[in-house]
Order: C-alpha cells, then structure tokens, then sequence
C-alpha cells in the first residue's frame, strides 16, 4: 500500500491538494490497516485523514530547494522502468 505514495515534493506543475489528500488518505489506510473503517471508527479515520493532509501540506509549503523542478511525464517514465526491470527478473 505505501508504493502508492509518490514523492510530491519539487515537480511542475505543484502539488495539489486533492494529490497531498491521496496520499494521507493512504498514509492513514497503512497505520490503521483500515481500508474503509468500520462506522465506530469513521469519525476518527476522516480525523486524521485531514489533519496528517495538513501537516503534509505545511511541510511541502515550507520546504525550499535550490534544485530545478522535476518534470512529472519523466519521472513516471522513469519509475515505469524502474517497475518493469524489478518484476521481469527471472525468479530462481
């Protein structure tokens, strides 16, 4: 589940907030175990969903870098060989 967490910070277009709340929203799924929480347990999920999307987004707002930004076209090419390399190894 967290491979799905993609590095948001120092691309072309900026991060969104609908991508920041992706990936709290799978950052939270993993401490949890929870992929849908039951009803008990909704209004503490949904919690801190928002606040951990909020931390996040505070910290890629204040982060600084002097490095050029990343284009996301390449760097998802590059992650795709990446992929492809990793799971056509032959298994011995």
């Amino acid at each position: 589940m967290c491979r799905n967490i993609r590095t948001l910070y120092n691309f072309e277009p900026p991060v969104t907030d609908e991508e920041i709340r992706a990936a709290s929203l799978q950052f939270v799924r993993k401490l949890s175990g929870f992929n849908k929480p039951s009803k008990a347990n909704e209004a503490a999920f949904h919690l801190a969903v928002d606040e951990v999307a909020m931390a996040a987004g505070k910290l890629l707002r204040s982060l600084e870098t002097a490095a050029p930004p990343r284009n996301r076209e390449e760097e998802a090419a590059k992650a795709k060989t990446r992929s492809v390399q990793r799971f056509s190894r032959p298994r011995g």
